[in-house]
C-alpha cells in the first residue's frame, strides 16, 4: 500500500510545471474527483497529485441526471471547500455548461471568477476545435487550463447519451480536437471514454500529459470519481470505475450498528457521557460547571474531537 513520505518541512504543492514535466518521465499522473473538505484532506493526505471538482458533483452530490443543471456559483462554492483541505494536490476547477460556451470573453470572466471566488489553480473546460480559440484567450490571461475530449457530459443530449467517442471515423475527430487544444495553450487534456488505441495515438502525438477515464493505460495518468473508487457509488457504475474498497457498504453497516445501538438504549454509553454535576446538598449548593464545559458551545464541534 502506498504511503506518502511525511516530512516536518513545508509541503509542496504540485504545480502546472510539475505537471507538465510529468510528460515522457515515466511517472503517471493520479488525479480524483473531490467535492467538500473532508474528502479534499483524505485524497492529499494519500497522495494524489492533481484533484478535479468536476462539475460532476451534479450527479454526485447533488442527484441530478446529468451535470448541465450545475451553476458557475455551485462550482466556486464547492472549489473554496476542497482548496481549504489540500496541501499538495493542484487544484483544478470545471468550468460548468454555458459558462464558457457563448464566447472567449465569456471563457475568460468564468475562468477569472473560478480562480478568484473558488481558489483554483487551473480551470477544465470541454471541447476541441471549437473552443480552441477560448482556451488560448484564457491561457493569455494567465489562467492554466486542462482540455478535456472524447466523452464530453456537457454535451450528452447532442452525443445520444453518456457512449464510448472515437469510434471509426470520429477517432480522427478526437486526435484533431486534443492537437487544437494543444496548440491553445492547455497544459494537459483530459481523455474521457475513447478506444485505447485513439488515447495512445493521442499521448504520442501531443508534447503535454494525457489523464484518461476510460481511455486504457497508455495515457499519461489516470482520473477516477472519487465515489466510485471508494465503492461510495449506488446504481450504475462505469465499466472504467475500478472500485477499490467498498466503503458504501461499510458505511451502510456501521449507521445501521448505531440505529440499533439508539433503539436499544446502549449508545449512549458512559464513555460517551460527560460527567453529571454534583447532587445537590441541603448544606451548599451543586458544584459549579468545571471549565470544559464550554466545550459544550455551540461551534465547538473541532475542540470536541
Amino acid at each position: 500500500m502506498y504511503a506518502p513520505p511525511r516530512s516536518s518541512s513545508v509541503v509542496r504543492k504540485v504545480t502546472v510545471p510539475d505537471v507538465r514535466a510529468r510528460k515522457g518521465s515515466g511517472e503517471k499522473i493520479a488525479m480524483v474527483t473531490a467535492y467538500d473538505y473532508t474528502m479534499a484532506r483524505l485524497v492529499d493526505e494519500a497522495g494524489v497529485d492533481m484533484v478535479l471538482v468536476g462539475d460532476s458533483l451534479g450527479m454526485v452530490v447533488q442527484g441530478l441526471s446529468t451535470t448541465i443543471p450545475v451553476t458557475l456559483e455551485e462550482m466556486a462554492y464547492h472549489c473554496r471547500a476542497v482548496a481549504r483541505g489540500l496541501g499538495r494536490a493542484h487544484l483544478v476547477g470545471d468550468l460548468p455548461f454555458m459558462s464558457y460556451q457563448v464566447s472567449p470573453a465569456q471563457a475568460v470572466e468564468s475562468s477569472g471568477r473560478l480562480m478568484k471566488e473558488g481558489a483554483c489553480e487551473s480551470v477544465k473546460l470541454e471541447g476541441g476545435q471549437e473552443i480552441a480559440e477560448h482556451v488560448m484567450r484564457i491561457v493569455r490571461a494567465g489562467i492554466p487550463v486542462v482540455g478535456h475530449v472524447g466523452l464530453t457530459p456537457q454535451s450528452v443530449h447532442a452525443l445520444g447519451g453518456f457512449k464510448v467517442q472515437g469510434r471509426g471515423a470520429g477517432a480522427e475527430k478526437v486526435v484533431e480536437d486534443a492537437l487544437a487544444l494543444e496548440q491553445a495553450g492547455a497544459f494537459c487534456i483530459v481523455l474521457e471514454a475513447i478506444p485505447p488505441d485513439v488515447a495512445a495515438r493521442i499521448t504520442e502525438v501531443v508534447s503535454i500529459p494525457t489523464i484518461g477515464i476510460g481511455a486504457g493505460n497508455a495515457c499519461d495518468g489516470q482520473v477516477l470519481v472519487s465515489t466510485d473508487l471508494l465503492g461510495l457509488s449506488r446504481g450504475h457504475v462505469p465499466k472504467f470505475a475500478k472500485q477499490f474498497a467498498d466503503l458504501g457498504q461499510q458505511a451502510v453497516d456501521a449507521i445501521g450498528e448505531y440505529v440499533r445501538e439508539v433503539r436499544s438504549g446502549a449508545f449512549p454509553a458512559s464513555a460517551h457521557t460527560y460527567k453529571p454535576n454534583a447532587t445537590s446538598r441541603a448544606d451548599g449548593p451543586a458544584r459549579e460547571p468545571a471549565a470544559h464545559d464550554d466545550l459544550d458551545a455551540p461551534l465547538a464541534l473541532d475542540l470536541w474531537h
